[in-house]
């Protein structure tokens, strides 16, 4: 049996690539991303093989969604289908394409271009219809795999510090590699699932749509990239800390991991958003390393700790009563700094959308703070007089789970577009008196 696989696999690997390929698009004019002077007089789109021009081979739209394109063709010869254009008006414009390949697939593309102005994102693009629910939640798991990873790896190095028993250790690599391979796949998913929104594509014909201007093109494609890769990195420093038992590859998937964490601040609002800085960046930075900490720390604590290590619960519970209390102190600096920058009205908290959210968020984050300082200025006291009591372990539970719902309101807020900025009114003129 494994000889025949081994065989099959040799056989498959032999066989020509371009065999089971497809047409893939190689140059465009306009190009993706570009800037003209003036009005183009036509599409054209190049392929690596012959295509047949389908019925809306080429669209040229609107921000209105209005076509202009004229009839598409094939030159068959030069492995191109062109579509004419009308003189186009100054502005930003979406081109959606679609071919018949060789091999019978239909693949597909979106691209932008500008008229005298600059080129929109593609995930701006006409139709595109931004962030879903669905991407909310994915959102959310990515910012959960993030807490459990980062968070987890922290807390055994900044608060656990000794040798801990062998059950409490396998569950520590459990909750984080969970945590991290958690990630990986949550970021794959939310960078398919906005594919398919400005590609307009379902999941099943991907494999046939030009993704290259979203992971090329765009700031949230670009991180996906770097972090896939850069945590994929982090998973393997952790196996390798299981593997020898040794906590140098611990620190270096914790740095990593942190590293790694600055790409959601580099690729969202505070990157992109009006009055954005690097300022905005770094603050959003701590903000995140933080909340990854006292989410993750949080975990390990009720769920690694508690049940696996009681000789370990008290000195833990203690140091991790610090840390938590730095972290705070960070998030709700850093916090209240990027609300300031993003909110610029304060009736914009009750008024818009985003600002709604903020509350939800803000609402769980004083309730989470108030369980954390029951934990502080109560059971804190009393584990030192008396050691741990059993309810601590459920009320640890339930600040875990409140600060999932935080991660959650905070993966909404990501995916969000802050209210604008309101334009300044023009002074009036004064008018002279009559004489």
């Amino acid at each position: 049996m494994k000889r025949a696989l081994v065989i099959g696999m040799l056989v498959a690997l032999a066989l020509p690539a371009s065999a089971l390929a497809h047409a893939s698009l190689v140059r465009e004019a306009p190009s993706f991303g570009q800037r003209l002077p003036v009005s183009p007089r036509r599409v054209v789109l190049r392929f690596d093989e012959t295509v047949d021009a389908l019925p809306k081979a080429i669209e040229v739209l609107t921000p209105e969604g209005a076509n202009l394109a004229g009839a598409a063709h094939a030159i068959p010869g030069e492995r191109e289908i062109v579509a004419s254009l009308p003189r186009l008006a100054k502005g930003a414009y979406t081109v959606r394409w679609q071919a018949l390949s060789n091999d019978g697939h239909i693949v597909s593309g979106v691209y932008t271009f500008g008229v005298r102005v600059a080129a929109p994102p593609v995930t701006d693009a006409v139709g595109a219809q931004g962030p879903t629910r669905t991407e909310d939640i994915v959102r959310w798991l990515y910012f959960v795999g993030l807490a459990l990873a980062v968070g987890g790896i922290g807390f055994r190095l900044l608060v656990v510090r000794e040798p801990m028993p062998a059950r409490a250790q396998r569950r520590f690599f459990w909750v984080t590699g969970i945590g991290v391979a958690g990630l990986l796949e949550a970021n794959i998913v939310a960078f398919l699932l906005r594919g398919e929104d400005f590609l307009h594509l379902p999941f099943s014909l991907f494999l046939y749509g030009d993704l290259s201007p979203l992971a090329n093109g765009t700031r949230f494609g670009q991180t996906f990239i770097a972090m896939e890769l850069g945590f994929a990195l982090v998973a393997a420093l952790l196996y390798l800390a299981w593997l020898t038992d040794r906590t140098v590859f611990l620190w270096a998937a914790f740095a990593l991991g942190l590293v790694f964490v600055s790409g959601l601040s580099l690729s969202g609002h505070s990157a992109a958003g009006a009055g954005h800085s690097w300022v905005s960046e770094l603050a959003d930075w701590f903000h995140l390393a933080a909340a990854m900490l006292w989410v993750g720390g949080l975990v390990q604590l009720a769920i690694v700790v508690w049940p696996a290590s009681p000789e370990l619960r008290a000195p833990a519970f203690r140091r991790f009563s610090l840390l938590a209390t730095v972290c705070v102190a960070v998030l709700l600096g850093a916090g209240t700094y990027l609300s300031i920058l993003r909110l610029p009205r304060v009736h914009d908290l009750w008024s818009t959308g985003y600002g709604h959210v903020l509350l939800v968020k803000l609402s769980l984050v004083a309730l989470a703070l108030a369980w954390g300082a029951g934990h502080r200025f109560l059971a804190l006291p009393r584990i030192e007089r008396a050691g741990v009591t059993g309810r601590l372990a459920r009320s640890l539970v339930g600040e875990s789970a409140v600060a999932m719902a935080v991660l959650l309101a905070a993966a909404i807020l990501t995916d969000s577009k802050p209210p604008p900025r309101p334009i300044p009114s023009a002074p009036v003129a004064a008018v002279p008196a009559r004489r």
